[in-house]
This record gives structure tokens, sequence and C-alpha cells, in this order.
């Protein structure tokens, strides 16, 4: 079956012409498997855990499996290590406010410039504990300075919290050189993968990473948080949760009731990245899923990113196009135009992007494209093709060379 046509949103028209969907870095498409497996749990298995009846049984099984999909998906080494929440920032505020609770006053966390403020915000909330938080300076092309994280990593160091991916330009950051700096001093490392798992296999267990953090949302899912810990380490925490809550991983970060049929959800994005690939199991289904979604959207964005180089009014910011790894994500400024207003230009011609910070705001001030209303941003997916770019490209020729 056709990508494309897994996707009923795909089928919407803005004025007369198809929608161009290039708001896939604040958000997804979902394919019909995943609406179908929400819907089917709300009309047969819709019920509470750990009751005695069908319903209930089911949304235990659910919920287990999906925690062993996700295992898989991000290289983890049980389910035990997979936490749900309601979202990315909601978990790493409670995970922040956690490993507060074992910091002493003078311990110190490095965060940076590049970072999505959902990685950001929770952890220079604990300046008020008396926790010193640096921050790792952004280079002028989107790039983090592993220079001034080697200066600033020092023997007070207790966590490392940094993207993976940058959301606003899709820089990859060197996780596994940093991985090497945290070694030294035994700090923990903390990933947002948010951005980097819809584009890349993640591996958790390669890079060695103490946490990672994702949201289902950007990979074809519902609304649905997720967290890897490493085995043993949400244990040693002090989270904030009731004394009816189970207390051990991975249920001891997971306040009230859960989304379970946004769970649902989650398990069948996961199958529609496998049904992707191929290979005797779900690990070589989703490897060979990724490597074909990552092929596929690298030939378009260089096309997309060729074609915005040749309108003149364009100035694209973050590291070369062709510089890789990277995700398929471009943010950039139009010389006669706020980004709000090339936004809807291209909203009146269906094509979908976004302006702003993105919640990169951090970085969007250090370039000084605040003041102008952020960037332009277009990313691509699994489900977008050439002639969604020669679209964009047209119309942008148009209206900005």
């Amino acid at each position: 079956m056709n990508i494309r046509d897994q996707f009923p949103s795909l089928k919407r028209k803005i004025n007369g012409k198809s929608v161009v969907y290039l708001d896939g870095p604040a958000g997804t498409q979902v394919p019909q498997r995943v609406i179908d497996a929400i819907s089917d749990y709300y009309k047969t298995s819709n019920a509470n855990t750990h009751g005695q009846f069908a319903s209930s049984h089911e949304t235990d099984q659910m919920i287990q499996e999906v925690r062993n999909k996700l295992a898989v998906f991000l290289g983890a080494e049980s389910a035990d290590c997979i936490s749900f929440g309601q979202n990315m920032t909601t978990l790493n505020y409670s995970l922040s406010r956690a490993i507060g609770r074992v910091l002493q006053p003078g311990d110190e966390i490095l965060i940076t410039q590049l970072d999505h403020e959902a990685n950001r915000g929770p952890w220079l909330a604990l300046r008020e504990n008396g926790v010193v938080v640096r921050e790792v300076r952004m280079q002028p092309n989107g790039t983090l300075d592993y220079d001034d994280m080697a200066n600033k990593l020092n023997e007070r160091t207790r966590l490392v919290a940094m993207g993976y991916a940058s959301n606003l330009f899709g820089t990859v950051n060197e996780v596994e050189k940093v991985r090497d700096m945290t070694y030294q001093n035994g700090s923990w490392l903390l990933l947002d993968a948010v951005h980097a798992a819809p584009h890349m296999t993640m591996d958790v267990g390669a890079v060695d990473c103490d946490f990672l953090l994702c949201s289902a949302y950007k990979f074809y899912g519902p609304h649905v948080g997720i967290l890897y810990a490493r085995p043993g380490l949400l244990d040693s925490l002090p989270t904030d949760r009731l004394r009816t809550q189970e207390q051990h991983a991975p249920y001891s970060i997971e306040t009230g009731t859960l989304n379970h049929a946004a769970i649902t959800g989650v398990g069948a994005a996961i199958d529609f990245i496998a049904s992707l690939g191929n290979g005797p199991n779900l690990s070589a289904h989703l490897l060979t899923g990724m490597a074909f979604i990552h092929h596929h959207e690298k030939e378009l964005f260089h096309r997309l990113v060729s074609g915005l180089l040749n309108v003149r009014q364009v100035k694209i910011y973050g590291p070369s196009y062709d510089t890789w790894p990277r995700c398929p994500t471009v943010s950039f400024s139009v010389e006669s135009s706020t980004a709000s207003r090339v936004c809807r230009t291209l909203a009146n011609e269906g094509i979908f992007a976004w302006d702003g910070h993105f919640y990169a705001i951090r970085a969007t001030e250090v370039l000084g494209q605040i003041m102008f209303g952020g960037f332009v941003r277009m990313g691509l997916a699994a489900y977008s093709n050439l002639e969604d770019v020669e679209r964009t490209i047209e119309v942008m020729k148009k209206n900005y060379d």
C-alpha cells in the first residue's frame, strides 16, 4: 500500500489545492492504523488498569505490549525502562524535580543554547535550590561549541541535558563525544530525542545515555510523552508519586491514570514504521523501516533546500544542508517579510509551514531573529513527496525571488 494512501489527512484541500504538510517538526500526521487503534480501544477495551474483568486485563496487556515495542524502538534493555507521560515537557519537569532532590547546593547542570525550552526550563528552575546551571554556547552555524562544553564540565557537574537533534535547524549533535566527556566526571547524560526519533534509529544502548525523552506525536502517533531511564536509575530518584502508585520503575514517574487509548495509538505508530521495513523480527523491521524513511527524506530535503537557496530573498540558517547526519528540517528568513507573513502566504496556497521560535527561543535570541518574529520552518516526513517540494519552491520563487 502506498504510504500516502495510509494518511487520511492528505486528502484535505485548501482553496482547491491538496494540502502540503511541512509542519511535521511540530507534529506529524497520523496513518489510518493509528486512528483505528484508538477508536477500537474505545469500542472494546476502555477500562482502567488492574481490574478482574476482560477489558481491564486487555488494557494491562496492551500497555505492556506497547512498552515492549518502545523498548525495541529505542534499543532499551527492557520494557521496565519505558515510562509514559502526558508529554515530554511534563515528564521532564517531573524528572527534574526528582533529580533536584538528590543534588546539593553548588552542584552543576549543563544545558545548551541550542535546545528546545522543554530541556532548559525544568533545569533552570533548579537554581531556586542552589543548583548552578551553566549554558553551552551555540555557534553561528547552529551547532554546539564542544570546546565550550568541555571547559564548563567539571567535578561538580552532575548532569548534562542536551538535545539529540535541534528542532530548529535539524542539527544532529555529537552525543557520543559528549558521552565520552561525561564519563570523565561521572555525570549523567540526558537526551531530548523528540526531534531525532522520527528521523533516526534510536539506540540508547549504543549511546549509553542515562535518560532519553521523546514524543510519539512526532513519529506518526498521538500525544504521549515517553521516558527511557537506565535500569535501576529511576528507582534511585524520589519522584512525585502517591502512596497508591507502584513505587518502582517504570511506574514511579507515571502520575495518575494514563491515556490508555493514546498509548494504543503509540503501538500502532511503531507498527506503521515497522511496516516500511523487513526482516525476521520487530527490531529488523524498525531498523530497515527507519533506514527507508531516512533515505526518502534525505533525497527530498536536498531538493527542497537547493530550491530555497535559489530564492533571492531567502536566508537559510543552521549547518550546511549537505552535512549529514542531520534531520530534514530547514529554518530560514525572508528579506522583505516577517516569518508570519510568509507562512500566511504559503497557507493560502495550501502549504502548511510554521513561523516563530518553535520553543527553541534561546537559539532564536542568540541569532538575533526574535525581534523579527523568528524563522520560517519546514520539515519533511515519510509521507512527503517530490510534488510537495516542487510546489513549495514554486510558491516561494513566485513571491520572494
